[in-house]
């Protein structure tokens, strides 16, 4: 396996070591920090972020640690540092002209640039690697204010999707794909975008904790499903009309009302008001710790990935994917180029007949061969395995 040891890597990206969701950079600063020394920037705050948001815990947190000069640089492990910025930025996005904010931005990058370097100098960091987890806007400018040996760019989102991002993204994202070392992402798709701008991007794929997902682990069935009729076609994550295929669902239910279909998660509005409600065959669950949602996927006959196709789902990496074979479920889901490293342990449809023809296939042919199939695959998707792909990729580069 192919390792990067004993460097100095600094990682800055949008989530925060302290963040209460997962997210990929934590893992895979986590993983780099086996072998080398890791400081992790926890992003600094905005002047909007602080006026509106102050009461929020984290929020709150990081304006205690500027009024009080907290000590603002942590040891989490042997390895690994937590660094809270203490400079305020200036909130520029709602900038019409991209040159404007270009200006704004600029400045707000040699501050965050000014506070790093006090910290990586306490560290004594030396010939360092940075890893930019998607901060197009904070950490656009660091490659030369840092001037590090080697500059690694992370896409895992197709940010361009979103508003916020696209407004100046679509002109600032690109320009950094080109000016870093290399592009790392973990979907093809997303890579295939980098490539048109940077000839340095490779596909690294995707870590998943797949150690919970363990039918053999499992030994309570959940008293909400537990009656529930046999087979169960289920779906666990977000019920957001942006993500999934709503029309499709209820064509799954409608088509076969002997199935019965289990959706988990939290409902955006347009789920609460849809009429899957009033279908007798259709049971929404509700929100469940993380803990518990093994118990339920082991419910399941067959596990469902419905999206709509959209840029908001068309280049992502589907975690919950690696979740649902983990388990060895039989699992259909919609065909995008994403998920084409899944197509010879997935049932891939384009249309809602194809997903009832699907789901008959895999209740028919699902064979405790293809079970072990199923675990073995997902279980090579380790942070491990991916970390490894990235320091493949940094190697690559013959500046390290």
């Amino acid at each position: 396996m192919t390792l990067v040891k004993g460097r100095d890597i600094i990682v800055v990206g949008l989530q925060a070591l302290d963040s209460e969701i997962g997210s990929n950079c934590i893992n895979i600063a986590y993983e780099f920090a086996k072998h080398n020394r890791v400081l992790y920037v926890n992003y600094p705050l905005d002047r909007n972020t602080i006026k509106l948001d102050s009461k929020q815990p984290l929020i709150a947190k990081r304006i205690n640690m500027i009024k009080n000069r907290e000590d603002n640089l942590l040891t989490v492990n042997d390895n690994l540092w937590e660094f809270y910025p203490t400079c305020i930025l200036e909130s520029a996005n709602w900038l019409p002209s991209t040159f404007l904010f270009r200006l704004i931005n600029k400045i707000n990058n040699n501050r965050l640039a000014n506070e790093i370097k006090k910290a990586i100098t306490k560290l004594n960091f030396k010939d360092y690697i940075l890893f930019n987890d998607s901060d197009m806007f904070r950490s656009f400018h660091l490659p030369e204010l840092l001037k590090p040996k080697l500059s690694v760019y992370y896409t895992r989102d197709n940010m361009m999707s979103v508003p916020y991002w696209y407004k100046h993204g679509h002109i600032l994202e690109p320009e950094l794909f080109a000016k870093s070392d290399i592009v790392t992402a973990n979907s093809t798709y997303l890579a295939d975008i980098a490539k048109k701008h940077n000839s340095n991007s490779f596909y690294v794929g995707q870590g998943c904790e797949t150690e919970a997902f363990d039918l053999s682990k499992i030994t309570t069935v959940p008293s909400d499903i537990e009656n529930i009729k046999r087979p169960i076609i289920g779906y666990i994550g977000a019920l957001y009309k942006l993500r999934l295929d709503l029309d499709l669902i209820e064509h799954i239910a409608k088509s076969k009302p002997e199935w019965n279909v289990v959706l988990i998660g939290p409902e955006d509005d347009a789920f609460k008001q849809s009429p899957l409600h009033k279908l007798s065959n259709v049971h929404f669950l509700g929100l469940k710790d993380s803990k518990e949602l093994p118990s339920y996927l082991a419910c399941f006959n067959v596990a469902i990935n419905p999206q709509i196709l959209n840029e908001v789902t068309i280049g992502n990496y589907p975690r919950k994917i690696d979740e649902y074979l983990a388990m060895g479920k039989p699992t259909i889901a919609t065909e995008t180029k994403a998920m084409s490293i899944f197509k010879d342990h997935t049932y891939l449809g384009k249309t809602k007949e194809d997903y009832i023809d699907l789901i008959e296939k895999a209740l028919a042919e699902n064979t405790e061969q293809k079970q072990q199939e199923r675990i073995s695959f997902a279980r090579s998707h380790t942070w491990e395995n991916s970390v490894a792909e990235i320091y493949k990729a940094m190697l690559s580069t013959n500046k390290l």
